[in-house]
Order: structure tokens, then C-alpha cells, then sequence
């Protein structure tokens, strides 16, 4: 046998996978993008991301108008779909609703992805225009509050992670966003934790003190017993406001 049999051929799925791969992920932000756009984006020729471009708009993955492309329905049909599937995510949302409503805070549900932190899930309010974080969106774990939360379980060396596991909380102030700060909690032990949750709102506004962080502690623990209830086959219960600790809003913080 040649070495050059061995050699994967330039359109093997792996390489068409790369492609489509290559050409979604030039979408990831705000705003329509034209086959000029794409092909600076993506490094692959004119001709190459024009014929990907059309075959993902036949799938439904796109959308075109005119010259411009967008994410379709049947990405968001998909997403939706994932979504509905994750377990942490389904028993998560009647506590983020929760804990939205007592606080008046944007709340945000994310895992840990490499060296980022993806949110699953945000709820502003009418706030949630002023904090620049979408689902599905991406940010460097160490700049936020739910990454340091994520990461204090995972890498013990560091001083600063090892005083966020023995909070049990992450606290931060304009690391990511200017003017606004954040409080994290994860949810599980440290070791384990399958996620985090966290409280954003104007840094000027927010009492970074027991009067939040306790309401955080107290929804990511709930979060995850009905996470654990879920994987047994329980479904979790509808969250209450009975015994929660009792959180100022941001109108009046």
C-alpha cells in the first residue's frame, strides 16, 4: 500500500465538515454577512464558500436576502431542539426565572467549553439590553464570574481560584463588562460542578454582600437537586419563593 492512499483525500467528510464547520462559525455575532464577508472571514475561496453558502441555504441552516446570508430556521430549529434536550438547562429555567424575578438582575446560565465560557441561557429583563451577553455567546472563562466559578474546581494551584471554591462564589467587577459586575455560583461541588449561575447588573448599583450572594448560593443549590432529581427520572419542582433569602431588586439597589 502507498503512502499516498493512506493520505485523506481533499474532500473527505472530515474536510467538508471543516468547511461547513468554517462557514457557520463566521456568523457568530450580530448582523448579516455577504459572500465577501465569508470568504474574508473564512480564508476559503470565493468559489468554494459560494457553492458551501448555497447548499447551507438549501438545508434550511441559512437564510439569503438579497446578497446577504443569516443563521436559517433549521439551525435555530436545532438549537431550540439541543436545548430542550440538556437536562442542566431544562432544570435550570423555573429557578433563573426565579431568581430574575426577585432580584430584577440579568441572570445567566453557562458552562465551561476549553478555555471559555458559553452562556446557555440569559434572562434581562429590562436590563438584559444593556449587558452585551447573548445565548450561545462566548467570553474567556478567567474574565467572568461564572468561568472563575467553573474553573476554582478544576485548576487548585491557583490562590485566587482556590479562595473562590472555599467561598463557594465568584465575584467581578468590570473584568468583562464596563460598568457592570457579576456574583457566580456553581452548580454541584466544585469538583463536579456540571455548570454556573450568575447575577449581573450595574456595578454601581449592586451590593456585592450576603444579600445577593446568598440568593445565588441558594438557586444554584436548588438548580442542582432538580438536576439530580432529573437524571433519576423525578421531575423537578416548580420553584417557590418560600425560603429563599430575600434579595434587594435592581430598581431599588
Amino acid at each position: 500500500m502507498s503512502v499516498e492512499s493512506l493520505a485523506p483525500h481533499p474532500t473527505a467528510p472530515t474536510a467538508v465538515l471543516d468547511r461547513v464547520s468554517s462557514v457557520l462559525n463566521a456568523f457568530d455575532g450580530p448582523g448579516r454577512l455577504t459572500l465577501s464577508d465569508v470568504v474574508r472571514r473564512t480564508g476559503l475561496p470565493r468559489s468554494s464558500a459560494h457553492r458551501m453558502l448555497d447548499q447551507l441555504v438549501q438545508m434550511r441552516w441559512l437564510r439569503r436576502s438579497g446578497r446577504d446570508y443569516e443563521l436559517g430556521m433549521g439551525l435555530i430549529e436545532l438549537g431550540s431542539l439541543a436545548l430542550a434536550q440538556d437536562r442542566v438547562h431544562t432544570a435550570a429555567m423555573p429557578t433563573l426565572h426565579e431568581l430574575h424575578r426577585m432580584t430584577g438582575y440579568v441572570v445567566h446560565l453557562a458552562v465551561l467549553d476549553g478555555s471559555d465560557i458559553v452562556y446557555l441561557e440569559k434572562i434581562g429583563g429590562r436590563l438584559g439590553g444593556s449587558v452585551p451577553t447573548r445565548s450561545g455567546g462566548r467570553r474567556p472563562a478567567r474574565r467572568t464570574a461564572v468561568g472563575k466559578v467553573l474553573l476554582a474546581g478544576r485548576e487548585t494551584a491557583d490562590p485566587e481560584l482556590a479562595q473562590i471554591r472555599e467561598r463557594g462564589i465568584a465575584l467581578e467587577r468590570e473584568e468583562s463588562l464596563r460598568g457592570f459586575g457579576c456574583i457566580a455560583a456553581p452548580i454541584g461541588p466544585a469538583e463536579e460542578a456540571v455548570a454556573a449561575i450568575s447575577l449581573c447588573g450595574p456595578i454601581r448599583a449592586m451590593p456585592f454582600d450576603h444579600r445577593l450572594t446568598n440568593p445565588v448560593r441558594a438557586a444554584a443549590t436548588r438548580i442542582w437537586h432538580d438536576y439530580r432529581e432529573q437524571l433519576v427520572g423525578v421531575a423537578p419542582a416548580v420553584g417557590s419563593r418560600r425560603g429563599w433569602p430575600s434579595a434587594p431588586r435592581a430598581h431599588s439597589a
